[in-house]
């Protein structure tokens, strides 16, 4: 999706708006990372203010992946930093959404991925490894399902059912 912005796909894509099958975050996201337009499969994952299950997923291979994690929307802690983002940079993932809060925002803004997150916090999360892997989430007022596509730039973030032929 380089050369086609989210706002030409959704221009383009009326029928798939109508049906549900395109759907648009709210605009709450602050944008992280030296690549501000990144796409891939979703990945989800439901913690709060626990980032065990976050650091875990970022050490495998992303494959041009994205993990979408819903925290909640807590504003009382970080649940990514610095250290994971450069593993996720590492590994291959095309991006991060995060509904909560990160933290070392230098160290993210270095790395050479796409990083959305409510704002940024000094305070580190919990180390418990409490939270779901692969289940349906609801952030920024959108459903978000393990496998769906997701697209981000500077405009926003869209959701598609399936990969988009742009």
């Amino acid at each position: 999706m380089a050369l086609v912005t989210t706002a030409e796909v959704c221009d383009a894509n009326p029928q798939l708006i109508v049906s549900g099958e395109l759907r648009a975050l709210q605009p709450i996201f602050q944008i992280y990372g030296r690549r501000p337009v990144f796409s891939g499969p979703v990945v989800t994952l439901k913690v709060f203010e626990d980032n065990v299950l976050v650091r875990e997923f970022l050490e495998e291979k992303g494959n041009g992946r994205v993990l979408v994690v819903d925290g909640g929307g807590s504003s009382r802690c970080a649940i990514l930093g610095g250290n994971p983002v450069v593993q996720a940079q590492n590994n291959g993932w095309a991006g991060i959404v995060v509904n909560g809060c990160i933290r070392d925002v230098d160290e993210i803004n270095g790395c050479d991925i796409g990083v959305r997150a409510l704002a940024s916090h000094p305070m580190k999360a919990n180390k418990k490894g409490i939270g779901e892997k692969h289940v349906s989430i609801t952030v920024a007022g959108t459903r978000i399902s393990d496998g769906e596509w997701l697209y981000a730039d500077t405009d926003g973030i869209l959701i598609s059912r399936t990969e988009l032929s742009v």
